[in-house]
């Protein structure tokens, strides 16, 4: 529209200028059936329309040097939605059934609860839906964006054109909502949005979008989520009353796209990575897979961190329902499925959720507040409710909509603190001059209590970093709420001893014993993650010192000190056996070292553990509580040994651990009972590469040792560690009385 007819339409209807020039904040107020001057109308806006007609009525007339059309349709008998039939820029029919003519879709009590914070279910409002409204099939979009002076839906279906699908603002609530009829499953759309303030223009993919295009394009698909049928429904039924705290809990961490690929290098998809996945995961014997997020993101090297679709499953592997297939399918074979989640920050993609209305509206607008440095990424505003609603419907989500046995919420430790990575000066202080961020902390806790109310059995695991108190004890107290927090002292601790030289490890004990005065202040668990395997840390076997040998017995003898000691387990794709190169995002784990006898023999004593720890209540029954774990002798670091038994209600396991290529013969023990003791797990066995040195069936002596009335005398194989079980002793019938 050239500038005399735009400032022509200024004088004689600025409404109708607003609209031409697509910055009309209530497009349902001009268009559509109005009531004008005692006339009804019809009123359209058709960019690039040769000729308009209502179907089965009057054409209607240019409006003269605009694409807005109208014509009086008094005493007429239209259809409520009338259709109308218009010829294009290139000549072609089409037919539309007008969008102006439907009335609000979305409640205001869905409006009310999303403003305060409490709409758990809000991905159901906004996004885009398919429904049927009065009969008539399309697609209900909505989107926040309170700053905004204008927000259109945009897509493959209107040439990405801003003026042709204007939304209508829903008053103080900041939500934008447009039902356009005809469109379904598979049409492509953003939001365009045009700011207040400044009138810059921005196109924005959907937050609540539900499926991507896949990488690099952005845009997101509307797609329908009522068709799958679930079939894991005895699981869930049995989740409900899971007491996960006393159960053995084995999780084996993977990342999709470089577990295992096609042979021409190409990801699995979701269908096919589960069924490899879950017969791979029960021949190790664990119970649960954690995924790195596979929540929307555009670059593979961020591994999924740098999350964009937080309510969309990314299109690497497939599309929503090929995933509810794959964790459907890991339930129908008892095995849970945990999803890493990042609510501490998103990245700054310009077509994102970053600057998102023209603002700083999901982000903190200070950047003291509201962007890591170290990352460059921003900050989510916990103190404002829609954004703390966005993170809270996305967790029940992934949780409600495919079925998730649990969420690992990522860096923890960012959100806790306002000083986190910061130097002095580049932080903020909270209201009462501390270094806590009371938002952040009002969310976790939040975020924890709504999971555990709306699905019971479900576990909320914090990857946190620090000393903060409390984690994973309940808001009632003063706690956060977790379920359980990762334990990363332990970790740290245990890697840096494993990374002495033997000789000198007797130096170093208690790198080893110190984590047992805090061990069951939380509920941890004991994690050789992704992270400890990238940038430039080597990988598990890498760190290892000694010949190759060593280095495996090394880390045979890690495994069976991490799955005898308090705390559920989780292990990193390829630390199970033994890869050698650090993990590489890019290409599939090196599968073939299978065929050498040390990495097989380290991926069998795995599986032995795992169906150890899942089998014998001793090692898993008091995970969390000190009345599961008991030293024999944690002084011993000349010979740097540990032992320690682990017990149930009614039985316990002997367990003894030498970090020295040294074998120890005649090595007492106290124990606590008479009878014998099976040595049911030894490292050092030759079926996992080690030496073979080990015990026969051994029998108590009433010989106190370490202040215990009974003692047993064993060998401890080198680098290595063995698990001996109980068998009682048997009291032998009475002699018979000669007569």
């Amino acid at each position: 529209m050239n500038s005399s007819v735009s400032s022509s339409l200024q004088a004689s209807d600025p409404r109708l200028a607003l609209i031409v020039e697509a910055r009309h904040h209530d497009p349902f107020s001009v268009l559509g059936r109005q009531h004008e001057a005692g006339d009804d109308i019809v009123r359209v806006f058709l960019p690039g329309a040769q000729k308009v007609q209502i179907e089965n009525g009057p054409e209607l007339s240019r409006i003269e040097g605009t694409d807005l059309f109208q014509g009086s349709i008094k005493g007429l008998n239209l259809p409520l939605h009338y259709a109308l039939l218009w010829i294009d820029g290139q000549g072609r029919q089409r037919r539309t059934i007008d969008p102006y003519t439907f009335a609000p879709q979305i409640p205001d009590f869905d409006l009310y609860l999303f403003n305060t914070g409490k709409h758990w279910h809000i991905y159901r409002v906004l996004g885009a839906h398919v429904r049927t409204v009065d009969g008539i099939a399309g697609t209900l979009f909505a989107v926040w964006a309170p700053n905004a002076e204008r927000v259109s839906v945009v897509g493959d279906f209107n040439n990405w054109d801003g003026r042709c699908h204007p939304m209508r603002c829903r008053h103080t609530s900041g939500v934008w909502e447009l039902f356009i009829p005809g469109l379904g499953e598979g049409a492509l759309y953003k939001f365009e949005i045009r700011n207040r303030q400044h009138g810059t223009v921005f196109v924005k993919t959907d937050p609540y979008g539900r499926l991507f295009e896949l990488r690099p394009n952005t845009a997101a698909i509307v797609v329908r989520e009522d068709k799958y049928t679930w079939q894991d429904q005895e699981w869930m039924r049995k989740r409900q009353k899971w007491d996960w705290q006393h159960q053995p809990i084995s999780i084996y961490e993977v990342h999709l796209g470089s577990w295992r690929r096609k042979s021409d290098g190409s990801f699995l998809n979701y269908r096919e990575l589960a069924e490899q996945l879950v017969t791979y995961v029960k021949q190790q014997g664990f119970t649960h897979i954690e995924l790195l997020p596979i929540t929307e993101h555009p670059l593979d090297a961020s591994w999924g961190y740098q999350t964009t679709g937080y309510y969309a499953p990314t299109s690497r592997f497939g599309n929503p329902e090929d995933f509810r297939w794959f964790v459907d399918y890991c339930h129908q074979n008892n095995i849970g499925v945990i999803l890493d989640w990042v609510p501490a920050h998103f990245p700054k993609d310009a077509w994102a959720l970053a600057w998102f209305d023209g603002t700083s509206l999901y982000e903190h607008a200070d950047p003291r507040r509201g962007e890591h440095r170290d990352w460059g990424t921003l900050i989510y505003d916990f103190g404002r409710y829609e954004v703390k609603n966005f993170l809270l419907g996305s967790a029940m989500y992934w949780l409600e909509e495919f079925h998730l046995d649990g969420l690992r919420v990522d860096a923890v430790a960012s959100m806790l603190y306002l000083d986190y990575s910061r130097q002095p000066g580049d932080w903020v202080p909270n209201k009462y001059g501390g270094n806590e961020n009371l938002e952040a902390i009002d969310f976790l806790r939040e975020l924890n209590s709504v999971a555990q109310q709306q699905h019971p059995g479900s576990m909320i695991i914090a990857e946190e970093s620090t000393a903060w108190p409390q984690v994973t004890r309940p808001p009632w107290v003063g706690g956060l709420g977790f379920s359980m927090k990762w334990n990363m002292g332990w970790m740290h601790d245990t890697l840096l001893y494993f990374s002495k030289d033997p000789v000198f490890r007797k130096y170093h004990h208690d790198q080893l014993t110190f984590g047992l005065l805090y061990s069951f202040t939380e509920n941890f668990v004991l994690p050789f993650s992704h992270d400890e395997v990238v940038h430039g840390k080597g990988s598990m076997l890498g760190k290892m010192p000694g010949d190759e040998w060593q280095k495996f017995a090394n880390l045979r003898l890690l495994y069976t000190y991490m799955f005898t000691y308090p705390g559920k387990k989780l292990l990193f794709m390829g630390n199970e056996f033994g890869q050698v190169p650090e993990w590489n995002y890019a290409k599939e784990l090196e599968w073939f070292v299978l065929q050498y006898p040390y990495h097989r023999g380290l991926q069998t004593l795995v599986a032995d553990l795992n169906r150890l720890y899942v089998s014998r209540p001793e090692l898993y029954r008091y995970d969390f509580h000190s009345q599961g774990f008991e030293w024999i002798d944690c002084h011993d670091s000349l010979q740097s040994t540990l032992s320690y038994l682990r017990k149930s209600d009614d039985s316990f396991l002997v367990v003894a651990l030498n970090f020295t290529p040294v074998p120890r013969h005649d090595y007492r023990l106290g124990v606590p009972a008479p009878g014998r003791y099976q040595e049911i797990l030894n490292s050092d066995s030759e079926f996992y590469g080690g030496s073979n040195v080990g015990n026969a069936l051994i029998e108590a002596e009433p010989l106190p040792w370490m202040g215990r009335p009974y003692s047993i005398s064993l060998t401890l194989p080198p680098l290595a560690g063995v698990v001996f079980c109980h068998q009682p002793a048997v009291d032998s019938a009475p002699a018979e009385s000669s007569s």
